[in-house]
């Protein structure tokens, strides 16, 4: 029966998101051991955003990674977009609290097939989602569309610990104890039984940087952050052959 038709995982992750998201940045300190503020800061120094610069950040979630570029590019446009408008008003918040909202556009939308010319942004990033998106060469695809040529593409994800023995304590908090919290505190268990389940086949941070590649982004970087738990890759898009 239709009715009992399995979800697909856009929207498994769509209703997920949806009914987190007043709770996203509490369990966002405890899901990373409060270091996202950290590998988020890393990021931005490795980006070195200019003011003027310009980005799209996808599933930006409750807007830190949005804001963050804003402040440094002071006049440069950000697009902040993601598929759950709970998550994007949340972020909106933040957004007036920072009085950023005359270089802050919030988007609802879809990350496989963004609602943008080609060369648009200097920079596109996505923060903690790639693992969740159904196709993820497709958003990577879609990224280096928008960005310039010489534009960055950059990604910042939860990844795969390499050493013993924090991998096995890692996978022992990340599978046991992060489903309790996320039911103890938000009373959401089932939503964060599978957020590590979305690890589990995600690439890791050699796998993804390789995958970059493949989809034409060249200098690519791979930055393992915490022992491997999180990674943030960088690729650059390549100049046309008349090098504009």
């Amino acid at each position: 029966m239709e009715a009992n038709k399995p979800k697909s995982k856009e929207e498994f992750v769509h209703g997920v998101f949806e009914s987190i998201a007043p709770k996203y940045d509490l369990m966002n300190d405890i899901l990373s051991f409060n270091r996202h503020k950290a590998w988020r800061k890393y990021a931005m120094k490795k980006m070195n955003v200019q003011p003027g610069d310009t980005a799209i950040d996808l599933c930006c979630g409750t807007c830190d990674w949005t804001i963050s570029m804003a402040k440094a590019s002071r006049t440069g446009k950000m697009v902040g977009l993601d598929f759950s408008q709970n998550m994007l008003d949340h972020g909106a918040i933040k957004v007036r609290e920072e009085r950023l909202e005359g270089q802050i556009e919030l988007i609802q939308g879809n990350a496989m097939s963004l609602p943008f010319d080609d060369n648009t942004f200097d920079f596109a990033t996505i923060g903690f989602a790639l693992r969740n998106v159904p196709d993820l060469e497709q958003v990577i695809r879609e990224m280096q569309r928008v960005v310039k040529p010489g534009g960055l593409v950059v990604s910042l994800e939860l990844s795969k610990p390499t050493w013993q023995p924090f991998k096995s304590i890692y996978y022992l908090y990340f599978r046991r104890i992060l489903p309790f919290l996320g039911k103890l505190i938000v009373k959401k268990y089932e939503q964060y039984k599978w957020l590590p389940e979305s690890l589990i086949s995600f690439p890791d941070h050699k796998q993804l940087g390789a995958i970059f590649e493949k989809n034409g982004l060249n200098d690519v970087q791979a930055h393992p952050l915490f022992g491997g738990v999180a990674a943030l890759h960088t690729g650059t898009k390549g100049k046309t052959k008349s090098g504009v």
